[in-house]
């Protein structure tokens, strides 16, 4: 499901841009310490218990056209890290595909060779941090920083570095730190077993991604380099750490029934990653409007859609990959293909 192509001066514009866009969720906001303070109180953490060993992984969801049938792979992030993913049901369809389309997502492409590409990470790098070198203690309202530094301090120890990255960075950085600390991570557990089964057949994925050129990539970073702190910014920011401090079980939970299969417990559990959410913060700014980043979920969702509908028109046996969420949403990417006269059909 990691279908953003990273290249350097693109680091500041797609940090969190590793899967796909998605609705803000909103889970229940925590108070801050009172009067803005560090407590040094210790950090009460909540049990987020992640199972082990060979697991089966969810049953496939089936789009049909005539006698064509697309097989679709609800896919989950994060997932149990000390987890096997088996499933015979993946792979007898993937030995059988005529075609495995990529997950959906947006390629930010640009005109430079690889050498200039390198020429531009250090330009990369100083857009990561703050302006004018501010600290995050800096840019942040007081309550903010105080939970912040309370999780930091739980969660990554003495990384004095971080303070100088721009919130969204340092915050993501911080989620990832807490997932990995629950039993927890974002890739490698999908992707090797469908690659190895492609890898056999000598079949590469047929992207879906919608790709987007940017002219003047040096010029994109310089005027990143001067976008200040914004109230998506610290919506993403506040969100982000509500998950860390009160949603960890939550999240753990949607991981496990992943891996066991336990389709019940995804429909009722399944929520978009937070993190994505904070796509809008990054898009909603001068330098992505002045290029023609906008209305990006809506564009990928038809590109997604177009590649779909053309792979069940040519080809009996098609296989997909898409996020549990839009699969078992109202308005998601199946419930489109659905209004327009597809089969669908939910794994048993």
């Amino acid at each position: 499901m990691r279908s953003y192509r990273l290249v350097p001066w693109m680091i500041p514009f797609l940090l969190f841009a590793t899967a796909t866009l998605a609705q803000p969720q909103e889970p229940a906001p925590s108070d801050p310490p009172p009067g803005g303070a560090v407590s040094d109180g210790p950090v009460i953490e909540m049990e987020a218990v992640v199972v082990s060993g060979v697991q089966p992984g969810p049953g496939l969801w089936k789009v049909r056209h005539g006698d064509h049938i697309l097989y679709v792979l609800g896919t989950q992030s994060p997932l149990p890290k000390n987890i096997t993913w088996r499933s015979d049901e993946v792979t007898l369809a993937l030995q059988h595909a005529d075609e495995v389309l990529g997950s959906p997502g947006i390629t930010v492409d640009a005109d430079v060779g690889f050498f200039r590409g390198l020429t531009m990470v250090p330009s990369a790098m100083k857009a990561m941090k703050n302006p004018d070198g501010e600290k995050l203690q800096d840019v942040l309202p007081a309550d903010l920083y105080a939970r912040w530094s309370m999780l930091k301090r739980q969660y990554m120890g003495r990384d004095g570095g971080i303070e100088k990255k721009r919130p969204l960075i340092a915050v993501f950085q911080l989620y990832q730190e807490a997932l990995s600390r629950s039993g927890m991570k974002e890739t490698g557990v999908i992707d090797p077993v469908i690659n190895e089964v492609l890898k056999a057949r000598k079949m590469k994925r047929t992207p879906t991604v919608l790709k987007v050129d940017i002219d003047d990539p040096r010029a994109a970073l310089a005027d990143f380099r001067k976008e200040t702190l914004k109230g998506e910014d610290l919506a993403c920011f506040r969100t982000t750490l509500d998950v860390i401090e009160n949603d960890l079980p939550q999240v753990a939970a949607r991981a496990n029934a992943w891996a066991v299969g336990d389709w019940a417990a995804l429909r009722s559990t399944a929520r978009e990653d937070q993190r994505l959410a904070c796509l809008s913060a990054w898009f909603n700014t001068e330098t992505a409007r002045k290029r023609g980043l906008t209305d990006l979920e809506q564009r990928m969702r038809a590109t997604w859609l177009e590649t779909a509908e053309g792979a069940l028109r040519r080809n009996r046996i098609t296989f997909a990959t898409l996020p549990v969420s839009q699969l078992v949403k109202a308005d998601g990417y199946l419930a489109h293909l659905q209004a327009k006269g597809y089969a669908v059909e939910a794994p048993e």
